[in-house]
């Protein structure tokens, strides 16, 4: 009987005999992984890479970000939309949000009438941190002391807020294509009186393997991905950069302590300055990867604060993810849309491909200059968000909508 005449039943079996015996190759063929941290899985596509690009192309570059100025609200000396003049800063500067996400004083919504209509009280502080007086530096381009300052600056600001707050996020914005509305180095800050969505999934999965295997989950992915050395970026003495086995963005990367640590305000001086100088090396290759100020999204999870702060939370391990759009250039992003959005996440390079391209040296090959006019380029605005916000964008100076 030809294959034409078997029935649907038969194919399948037949399709299944011959995926069988066709030897696995990851960079060929699709597959899922799981990640145990989000406890999630991704489907990976790699052979989707060889079709051909007709999609959206990012903008190219214009013109270089000035140094400083007068109209730009993160500026040392500008006023900000409250009519506050910022200081004279000449390191980092930490200052209230204008245009807060979390206030500390929103009123409880009250019960709910069904179960399908829920809703719970919401507060919180949103701060806004600049890590140099600069707008045309970033961290990259930063000396290892001054990102040190930025370390400790991220310490205190957890062990200020994480005194009332549950969760703390530190996160940085870098690149329009992740939200950026101002070339000003700069990250935000958010603590809010509950444990997030992404925070509370990666609580169950670590304490459920701590619960199971004697030891932090982190812990032991660390040291697996030492021993396998498929998907590690950098090593240094107290920290590692590796692509997750699970990683869902492109040149995903994941920092971990080598020592179990809960939360950033643990780290010794010495693991503060070797975070400095792996940072400076990892933003370095990632700017040297297409040649452009490359733009990601990335923050700090760690253990839970505020009035549960001195119970367990041993199974917590602290870490960074660092999530870039960028694809197959400085001009193409990955979308997560359709597929993404409707059923799971899904990648068109492995993790072991991705670690691959991201072997490069850790030099900038770009000077200050080349780099001020493509941080302009990345943070040109896509589109306010709230009509509450100021913004002048491509008709005028950049100015923040936090």
């Amino acid at each position: 009987m030809s294959r034409n005449e078997e029935g649907p039943e038969q194919r399948q079996q037949a399709s299944e005999a011959d995926a069988t015996a066709t030897a696995f190759r990851a960079s060929e063929h699709q597959h899922i992984r799981y990640n145990p941290l989000q406890d999630e899985w991704v489907l990976v596509s790699a052979h989707r890479m060889k079709r051909p690009w007709q999609g959206q192309v990012e903008p190219s570059l214009l013109k270089t970000v000035p140094r400083h100025d007068p109209h730009n609200p993160l500026c040392p000396g500008a006023t900000r939309a409250n009519g506050e003049v910022n200081p004279h800063y000449d390191g980092t500067f930490l200052f209230d949000n204008d245009f807060p996400a979390l206030q500390p004083d929103a009123p409880n919504p009250g019960p709910s009438d069904h179960p399908l209509f829920q809703a719970e009280a919401a507060r919180g502080v949103c701060k806004v941190m600049c890590f140099h007086p600069w707008s045309d530096v970033t961290l990259p381009l930063m000396s290892v002391p001054e990102i040190r300052a930025v370390v400790d600056a991220w310490a205190s600001v957890i062990e200020e807020l994480g005194a009332q707050y549950p969760w703390v996020q530190i996160f940085e914005n870098k690149g329009a294509m992740m939200g950026c509305s101002n070339p000003h180095p700069h990250c935000q800050v958010w603590a809010s009186s509950f444990l997030p969505d992404v925070a509370q999934r990666e609580e169950r999965s670590q304490q459920a393997y701590q619960s199971q295997h004697g030891e932090p989950l982190l812990m032991e992915y660390g040291r697996q991905e030492l021993l396998r050395k498929e998907r590690l970026v950098l090593t240094s003495e107290h920290w590692l950069v590796l692509v997750p086995f699970w990683a869902v963005w492109p040149f995903q990367t994941l920092l971990l302590p080598r020592r179990h640590v809960r939360r950033l305000p643990e780290l010794t001086s010495a693991e503060r300055d070797d975070l400095a100088s792996i940072m400076k090396k990892l933003l370095t290759k990632y700017d040297n990867l297409f040649e452009t100020s490359f733009p990601y999204s990335m923050g700090w999870h760690g253990a839970p604060t505020g009035s549960e702060a001195g119970a367990n939370w041993d199974h917590w391990q602290l870490h960074a993810h660092y999530y870039p759009p960028l694809l197959r250039s400085a001009t193409v992003r990955k979308f997560m849309v359709g597929y993404e959005m409707l059923a799971q996440a899904q990648r068109d390079l492995t993790p072991e491909q991705e670690t691959k391209s991201l072997e490069g040296e850790i030099t900038p090959r770009l000077d200050s200059d080349d780099l001020a006019q493509r941080t302009l380029a990345a943070c040109l605005p896509v589109q306010a968000l709230s009509s509450l916000r100021p913004w002048r964008g491509k008709s005028g100076t950049c100015t923040v909508a936090l």
